[in-house]
């Protein structure tokens, strides 16, 4: 595929100053107009997933599986805002991507922007009798793995080795081999035409079982251990002061090679509990900790709203704002499609009702879906949004539930790149994430400069949905998991969005379709 570079060139315009009777210079007030050059789309040959494009950053994260050839890769395709070019066309011919790579564009002003390839090499080292985990140093070309002082260093078995990606070789190759490990072992991993110096290392420990450390939750508590493998290896645990342990079942256990980790679960909020992993009949350190507390977001039962002019706003009037809505921009041309009603799930109270609507007048106008999200409503940009989400939240539920009821309708407003589901029916969704950013996420509907959450992002810590693509006439329960990425980060912020269209970002959706969102619930326990 030839690359679609839609650049508009412009050429230099040079002024001559005329000599007058009285010498003067000719200053130039006029500013250049603001445009930001982006990058609207990039593809790459051989990504296994779409691009993420952060025009706030200038970033581009490119995803490849471990049979790319990182250090050639060739750019398939991009778009750029129009107008715009990348100076000397940089992206013409394949480009190194194991680094950084720094792409000027230019319009009226030079942006720098990095293109990032991110490539997961599924890399191991393991040992017959070997302790804990080995250590894969990608920038040192290490791997270093332990054994019990027991065992004779100088007859090791090798279990298991691979340090290149998937297609590389290794010179000598020792998989399975009896190698002399009282001196570091030299391989070489050839991918591609490129070699690599890797060295093996093996040290001895005199401790045959470790308590690596504990990741205390709410409810719930992971306990990290390190052992011979092949051993009975296993935590065990017991309210703090206590003198009898208790052992956790197999399955909550989870054990590969000479490390393990337990998940412990019923735990007490706010409670001192003590741990220690055990190896046959020795036991590693014992660890203290304390649960957290169970906490719900403020007005996490949607029975908090005021109205303010044309916009009803989901808080108490002068009181703490946590949740907002898409409001403050779908009544700069209609009214407030995320509304309080007294149609609720229990009978009491108030629940969101949020419609997707076509607000505007005849065809000029946008589909606006109904909305809610932890966060707040920044400002308007034209007729789009740029929307803060997040508010501060350190703790960890394991799950969201609630109640909701959805009349469907198909989908009747699509943009670019979704005018093929017309027709189709709508889909709701509900989300939740937990998130170690610096600062909450900024949302931008602008097709000029987007940008929207990613699930895949790295400062994702947990996230988890229920979507439901069908009309359902009364209220119904619902509830889902929060999958983490890390038990050891802690959040710093809390993201929950519902919206009445999912694809309401790209402004696709029904109009008339109308969620119900009511009594939200975050769930500690698994």
């Amino acid at each position: 595929m030839t690359i679609s570079h839609r650049i508009k060139r412009y050429s230099a315009v040079s002024m001559a100053c005329l000599p007058l009777i009285f010498t003067s210079c000719i200053k130039n007030d006029i500013p250049y107009p603001y445009i930001q050059a982006n990058f609207l789309s990039i593809t790459a040959e051989t990504q296994d997933q779409g691009a993420i494009i952060d025009s706030i950053a200038m970033k581009v994260n490119l995803y490849f599986p471990e049979t790319t050839d990182i250090y050639n890769v060739k750019i398939s395709d991009y778009q750029l805002t129009p107008g715009a070019e990348i100076l000397d066309d940089v992206l013409a011919e394949p480009v190194d991507l194991s680094e950084p790579l720094t792409v000027t564009l230019r319009l009226y002003q030079d942006y720098n922007w990095t293109i990032i390839g991110n490539q997961t090499i599924s890399r191991y080292f393991t040992l017959a009798g070997q302790v804990g985990t080995s250590v894969i140093d990608v920038p040192a070309r290490r791997a270093i793995a332990y054994v019990s002082d027991k065992v004779d260093i100088k007859k090791i078995k090798i279990e298991s080795i691979k340090l290149g990606p998937e297609g590389s070789t290794m010179t000598p190759d020792l998989n399975g081999k009896t190698i002399d490990f009282s001196h570091e072992v030299e391989v070489a991993v050839s991918t591609y035409g490129r070699t690599e110096t890797w060295q093996l290392y093996v040290g001895v420990t005199e401790s045959t079982v470790s308590t690596v450390r504990v990741d205390s939750w709410t409810s719930v508590a992971w306990v990290y251990g390190e052992a011979e493998e092949g051993k009975n290896n296993g935590v065990e645990y017991r309210l703090s002061g206590d003198s009898q342990w208790t052992r956790v079942p197999n399955d909550w256990l989870t054990i590969d090679g000479g490390s393990f980790y337990a998940r412990l679960i019923h735990l007490s909020p706010l409670t001192k509990y003590e741990a220690r992993a055990f190896s046959d009949a020795e036991y590693g350190e014992t660890i203290e900790f304390t649960t957290g507390p169970i906490m719900q977001v403020p007005n996490n039962m949607l029975d908090e709203w005021w109205l303010d002019g044309k916009v009803w706003n989901p808080w108490p009037e002068g009181g703490l704002q946590f949740w907002d809505t898409g409001n403050k921009g779908a009544t700069t041309l209609g009214t407030s499609n995320s509304v309080p009603t007294e149609d609720t799930s229990s009978g009491t109270g108030w629940a969101a009702k949020l419609e997707t609507r076509f607000v505007g007048i005849g065809s000029i106008g946008k589909l606006a879906a109904g909305n809610l999200f932890v966060g707040r409503f920044v400002r308007t940009d034209g007729t789009n949004g740029i929307l803060s989400l997040g508010k501060e939240f350190e703790q960890r539920p394991t799950k969201l539930r609630g109640y909701l009821k959805y009349n469907d309708v198909p989908i009747s407003h699509a943009t670019e790149g979704f005018t093929s589901i017309i027709g189709q029916p709508d889909t709701c969704i509900v989300w939740c994430s937990l998130i170690d950013a610096p600062e909450p996420f900024e949302i931008r509907t602008n097709p000029k400069n987007r940008q929207l959450f990613d699930p895949e992002s790295s400062i994702v810590i947990a996230y988890g949905k229920v979507e439901f693509g069908e009309t359902i006439k009364e209220y119904i329960p619902f509830e889902f998991e929060l999958k983490y990425n890390s038990t050891q980060r802690v959040p710093k912020y809390i993201l929950i969005t519902a919206s009445a269209s999912k694809y309401g970002d790209y402004f696709t959706g029904g109009a008339g379709s109308v969620l119900y969102l009511d009594d939200l619930e975050l769930i500690y326990d698994y």
